[in-house]
């Protein structure tokens, strides 16, 4: 079994920061592509930004310049810091892990979801 839970969401001022985690535990033999994904009330889930288990990343272009993905491999754990707010940026943001539990067996992940919401 592979877990992934996440922290970090609440309220916030537009303008203002916050930073997710997300914490990978289980059967796990290492993690591949990392990444978060959002969805606000009415419209499909999107890609905010990913990174590969080198450090490659991918910004949704809405994002770009405001949001920075990080990870640490050591503890099997990505971050989302998140910059200048705007509320657009309103939504259920989820983790997504490219778990491999073998050397060849490898399967998507979804953490639950943690609420960002920008409001003055």
């Amino acid at each position: 079994q592979v877990q992934l839970v996440e922290s970090g969401g609440g309220l916030v001022q537009p303008g203002g920061s916050l930073r997710l985690s997300c914490a990978v535990s289980g059967n796990i033999a290492w993690a591949n592509g990392m990444g978060w994904y959002r969805q606000a009330p009415g419209k499909q889930r999107e890609l905010v930004a990913v990174v590969s288990s080198g450090g490659n990343t991918v910004y949704a272009d809405s994002v770009k310049g405001r949001f920075t993905i990080s990870r640490d491999n050591a503890k099997n754990t990505v971050y989302l810091q998140m910059n200048s707010l705007k509320p657009e940026d309103t939504a259920v943001y989820y983790c997504k892990a490219d778990i491999f539990s073998t050397r060849y067996r490898h399967a998507d992940y979804w953490g639950q979801g943690t609420q960002v919401t920008v409001s003055s």
